[in-house]
C-alpha cells in the first residue's frame, strides 16, 4: 500500500470523526484501497455493500475482518430470499407461456397497432421488473415500459390499462414461496426485502458504485441514517445506467462530500483526455495522472481492447476483426447480438418478432423505412445496414466464432460493459459520433457544433479511462476540432 495521499488522509480523518460521507472517486483513484484505509482506522464493525459478487470477494480479501462484505442481493437473500430458493431454481420458460398462465390470451389493438399476447406478456414481466427497481410501495402505470412506435400519451395510457391487471396478478403470484407461474428472479426478493423497511445492524455502512444505485437500494441505504454512519463511494461522472433505472444518488446526499482525484491507473496525458469529457458534465472532480506512468495518446495498431458505443457497433467491430483473421472475444458474450439477428431474420422471412425493440414492425421493409426516415428510428440505422450488408446468418455465425478473453488476441466491448475494467492498450471504435452542427457560425463562417450532451460525455469519460498505457481516440478524435471551435481558435 502506497503512502496515503492528502485526499485519502482527509477522508480517514472525516470518517473517524463520525461524519456521513460521500466520496467521489475518479477513474483509477484507488477507491477500494481508500475504503480499506477507512475500515482499518477504527475498531468499529462495519458492512460493505458491493455492486457484484466479484467485487465483494475482492473487498473481503482487502478489508479488515471487522467488515462484512456482501452484495445487496446476498444481504436480502439471507433475510428474505432464502425462502424462495426452490422457485429460484425453477426451469426457464418463455414469457408468452407465463403470460398465458396469468390469463394473457388475446391480442389488443391500440391505434393502428395490434399488440399480440406474446408482446403483452413481455410487457407484464418488464413492468414487474421496473417496479422492483423502484422505491415505490405499489405497482403503478408509470412502471409499464414504453413500446417503440406507441408514441402518444393516449396510446401509452391504453397500454398501461391493458398491462396493469396482469402485472398485479404476477406480483401476487411471486409472493408464494412454494410455487407459482412467474419465474422468480433475484430482483424480486430484493424488492420484498426493501418493502420490509429493514434495519442493517452495523456501526458503519459502505455503499460502493453509488452512482449506479437503483432507487430501491437507495431507499434502504438512506433509511439507515439514524443508527449508523453512512459512506457512499463512486464516481458521478460514471453514472451511465440511467436508461435501466439507476440514478446517481451521490450528488444530493446530505453528507460531507470529499474527492479522490489522483489516478494511479494512467499518466497526465490520459488524465487530460478524461478532463475534457468531465468538463461537459456536472461532475465535481477533475483528474490528475501519476507522473511515473508513461501513458501515450495516439494511434494504436494492435489494441488489447476496442470499446464501442452500441451493441451494433460492437457487432460491426467483431466482424471486422474476424475477417482480419484475429481471435476475438466479446465482453459478456453475444446473446444480445444474436437476439437482434434472430429478430431481423424473422422480419426478413415475413414473420413478426417478439424482440422488445422490434415487436411492432410487421416486415423488414417497414423497419428499413422507419430507420431511414423517422427521427426516432435513427439509432436503428446501423443495425439495418449491418443486416443488409451481411445478413442475419453471418451475424449469428460471427457470434458463434467468438473465443474467451484468455485466448483472444483482442477484446471487443461496449463502453457500458467495459465499466470497471482496464486494459494496457485501448482503441475507441468509430461509432462515437460527434454532435450535429447548430445553425450558428463562428467568426470564420464555420458551423458551431451543438454542445456535447451530458450522457455522451459520461460514456466517453468511461471509455477513455479504461486504458493504462496507450489510448487511441479513434471515434472520439473529433473532440480535438470540437474543442477548438468552441474555444474560438
Amino acid at each position: 500500500m502506497h503512502t496515503p495521499t492528502d485526499e485519502q488522509t482527509h477522508a480517514i480523518d472525516t470518517f473517524r470523526a463520525g461524519h456521513h460521507m460521500v466520496l467521489q472517486a475518479g477513474a483509477g483513484t484507488g477507491k477500494t484501497s481508500t475504503l480499506g484505509l477507512l475500515a482499518a482506522s477504527t475498531k468499529r464493525r462495519g458492512r460493505y455493500l458491493a455492486f457484484n459478487k466479484d467485487i465483494a470477494v475482492d473487498a473481503a480479501a482487502r478489508f479488515p475482518r471487522s467488515v462484512l462484505c456482501k452484495t445487496a442481493h446476498a444481504t436480502a437473500y439471507a433475510a428474505v430470499g432464502h425462502r424462495f430458493a426452490g422457485r429460484l431454481s425453477s426451469p426457464r420458460q418463455p414469457a408468452w407461456r407465463i403470460g398465458q398462465a396469468l390469463g394473457v390470451r388475446s391480442p389488443i389493438r391500440i391505434g393502428d397497432h395490434e399488440i399480440s399476447p406474446k408482446t403483452l406478456s413481455h410487457s407484464v414481466l418488464r413492468t414487474v421488473t421496473h417496479f422492483c427497481h423502484s422505491a415505490d410501495n405499489a405497482l403503478a402505470p408509470h412502471h409499464v415500459p414504453a413500446l417503440r412506435r406507441l408514441g402518444t400519451p393516449d396510446e401509452r395510457a391504453q397500454l398501461a390499462d391493458a398491462v396493469m391487471p396482469f402485472a398485479e396478478k404476477a406480483w401476487a403470484d411471486l409472493q408464494n414461496p412454494g410455487r407459482g407461474e412467474v419465474r422468480f428472479e433475484h430482483d424480486h426478493y430484493l424488492k420484498m426485502w426493501a418493502l420490509t423497511e429493514p434495519k442493517i445492524e452495523t456501526d458503519f455502512l459502505f455503499l460502493d458504485e453509488a452512482q449506479d444505485t437503483n432507487p430501491v437500494l437507495e431507499q434502504v441505504f438512506a433509511a439507515q441514517r439514524g443508527h449508523t454512519q453512512l459512506v457512499m463511494v463512486g464516481d458521478s461522472a460514471q453514472a451511465i445506467y440511467g436508461w435501466r433505472g439507476a440514478r446517481d444518488v451521490m450528488t444530493d446526499f446530505d453528507a460531507t462530500h470529499l474527492t479522490l482525484t489522483r489516478s494511479f491507473r494512467f499518466g497526465p496525458l490520459l488524465a487530460e483526455q478524461a478532463n475534457r469529457w468531465l468538463a461537459f458534465t456536472d461532475a465535481p472532480i477533475r483528474l490528475t495522472g501519476t507522473d511515473a506512468i508513461p501513458t501515450q495518446v495516439g494511434q494504436v495498431t494492435c489494441p488489447d481492447a476496442v470499446l464501442c458505443r452500441t451493441n451494433i457497433g460492437a457487432m460491426t467491430e467483431v466482424m471486422r476483426q474476424l475477417e482480419a483473421g484475429r481471435r476475438v472475444a466479446l465482453t459478456r458474450g453475444g446473446q444480445a447480438l444474436t437476439a437482434l439477428a434472430l429478430a431481423a431474420r424473422d422480419l426478413k422471412d415475413g414473420r413478426r418478432t417478439s424482440h422488445s425493440e422490434l415487436v411492432l414492425f410487421t416486415s423488414w421493409g417497414e423497419l428499413q423505412d422507419y430507420a431511414e426516415h423517422d427521427p426516432a428510428g435513427r439509432d436503428l440505422q446501423p443495425f439495418v445496414e449491418l443486416v443488409d450488408d451481411h445478413g442475419p446468418e453471418a451475424i449469428i455465425a460471427a457470434v458463434g466464432a467468438l473465443t474467451d478473453e484468455t485466448n483472444a488476441e483482442i477484446t471487443i466491448s461496449t463502453a457500458h460493459k467495459a465499466k470497471g475494467r482496464e486494459w494496457l492498450k485501448v482503441r475507441i471504435a468509430d461509432d462515437f459520433s460527434p454532435p450535429p452542427d447548430s445553425d450558428q457560425q463562428d467568426a470564420s463562417g464555420r458551423p458551431i457544433p451543438e454542445p456535447v450532451s451530458d450522457t455522451d460525455a459520461r460514456l466517453a469519460y468511461v471509455a477513455v479511462t479504461r486504458a493504462r498505457r496507450q489510448l487511441d481516440l479513434g471515434g472520439l478524435v473529433w473532440i480535438e476540432d470540437h474543442t477548438a471551435v468552441l474555444n474560438g481558435r
